[in-house]
């Protein structure tokens, strides 16, 4: 149903580098690029969801939204711990560490929590039974 979600930043380099790493976590890389606007979408495939950075249209400030935050659906809690652990090394901050959020189960939800280096909150999840 969702195509891409977007979070704007003040500082596209900083902004890519950081992205890098975090998605390289789970596979995911550059996949479409637009020089002119700095738009850069990442994902795992050309025909999956992804998450788009780039700085705002309007040429303000990105600034993030309240109550606004994008989600990066994962296969295994590993990814989930992975992902939220490359965030805050490399400077993100914690909104809710890695954890169970229902019970356990086949509808399980667990997911992680963080904010990146512009302050979009992103959330890192995986729905069912533990996978180890």
């Amino acid at each position: 149903m969702l195509g891409y979600a977007t979070v704007g930043t003040n500082d596209l380099d900083r902004a890519r580098a950081f992205y890098d790493a975090v998605l390289a976590e789970i596979g995911a890389r550059r996949v479409m690029e637009f020089p002119e606007t700095g738009f850069t979408l990442y994902g795992t495939g050309g025909r999956k969801p992804g998450l788009a950075v780039c700085r705002p249209y309007d040429g303000g400030e990105a600034r993030p939204g309240n109550g606004t935050m994008a989600a990066i659906g994962v296969d295994s809690r590993a990814k989930v711990d992975r992902v939220h652990a490359a965030a805050l090394s490399l400077g993100g901050t914690d909104e809710g560490a890695p954890g169970l959020r229902t019970p356990e189960g086949e509808r399980a939800f667990y997911g992680a929590y963080f904010r990146d280096l512009d302050g979009n909150k992103l959330c890192a999840f995986c729905i069912g039974g533990a996978q180890e």
